[in-house]
């Protein structure tokens, strides 16, 4: 079982940082429709524990270290090339967002302009690819308790100090913009999102484990866990809708709100998470066309750096609205070539082969 949790924490430490931190993707994604967003975040948490089992379970049976021959063996040459260019689309797309929500920080918390947080967020994501600073990563990814305990905390307090109730804020929240028609939608676009930013790293991790059954078990726990965490981001903005609808990034107008020190921890703390993140898409999306550590590769992050900070003046309310589901749609092949690869039980072979040299 330790096991397990280890690899359900590794996954949530995934997804958590793009498609979480800030608290605008479950506005836009569940609170946005107000009481049927209920209905949403728990269509979303069985799908986020079905394909979270059905990827690290698939990477356990390959034994892969790459999403890209996982990709090719389940989708055929054609489609598996559509879904290998959506990954490194969202690669790219999720920088350009991260790199905005870093300008959103900066101005909704120090009320400095939103470029001076971009500047600064795409400089420390170059000059930390060009120096290979690996053990910032693993100390930064170790936050991601921390703010799970924060979302913990202000899920209670919201619901606790809430002015209205909540069939008072139904209408309200529902004012809000929205990233999709009608909520099913939205519950399934969400889980493409995030599984397309996921899928490389949650298939990789999946691989190191040699046991099938604790590799599927730690996907499905990490799943149902990160679709908690969404319910209680979800409860904490509908409670505080009427006050924090209109900020980038709610759950940090929420903190501000308990207090001022605690609106500048979590601001840290969401500003590392994203940072995170930016580093690993920056570094996957460059690894992708040139070899690392080349003068080559090094000048392509470079250049892909500053075309995505130029793309991320857009504004990240607007990145997330147009962005995101974009993603999320064209996820959805991946989605359907995972569910498909798991009937077909792909990659059932490769393991009893392997039992079965082990075993002469």
């Amino acid at each position: 079982m330790k096991s397990s949790l280890k690899i359900a924490s590794a996954f949530i430490g995934i997804v958590v940082g793009a498609g979480f931190a800030s608290g605008q993707e479950i506005l836009q994604y569940f609170t946005s429709f107000g009481y049927w967003g209920v209905g949403g975040v728990l269509v979303a948490t069985a799908l986020f524990g079905y394909i979270g089992m059905i990827l690290t379970r698939l990477g356990s049976r390959m034994q892969t270290t790459s999403h890209e021959d996982v990709v090719y063996r389940i989708s055929g040459k054609w489609l598996g090339k559509v879904i290998d260019y959506t990954l490194i689309l969202t690669l790219f797309g999720i920088l350009v967002v991260m790199i905005a929500g870093a300008g959103s920080i900066f101005s909704q918390q120090f009320d400095l302009a939103p470029a001076f947080g971009r500047s600064i967020m795409i400089v420390l994501v170059i000059v930390t690819i060009m120096m290979n600073v690996k053990k910032v990563i693993t100390i930064i990814s170790s936050i991601t308790p921390f703010l799970i305990l924060m979302v913990v905390g202000i899920a209670i307090y919201s619901v606790i100090t809430m002015d209205s109730s909540f069939s008072a804020l139904d209408p309200v929240a529902k004012e809000q913009l929205s990233a999709t028609p009608n909520w099913l939608l939205s519950a399934i676009n969400y889980v493409s999102l995030a599984i397309a930013l996921g899928a490389s790293m949650s298939l990789v991790m999946g691989g190191a484990e040699p046991n099938e059954k604790v590799a599927a078990r730690g996907g499905l726990i990490g799943g149902l866990g990160f679709g908690v965490l969404i319910l209680l981001s979800y409860v904490a903005i509908f409670a505080k809708v009427d006050v924090v609808g209109g900020a980038d990034l709610p759950m940090l107008a929420i903190g501000d709100d308990i207090s001022p020190i605690l609106g500048i921890i979590m601001a840290i703390v969401i500003f590392a998470m994203i940072y995170n993140t930016a580093v690993s898409m920056l570094l996957s999306f460059s690894a992708r066309f040139t070899e690392i550590g080349t003068k080559k590769f090094r000048i392509f992050v470079i250049i892909a750096g500053l075309i995505a900070f130029a793309l991320s003046f857009v504004g990240f309310t607007a990145l997330v609205n147009y962005l995101y589901p974009a993603v999320g749609y064209l996820g959805l092949l991946l989605i359907g070539a995972l569910i498909l690869a798991d009937i077909r039980k792909v990659g059932k072979n490769d393991k009893a082969k392997r039992d079965k040299e082990a075993t002469n």
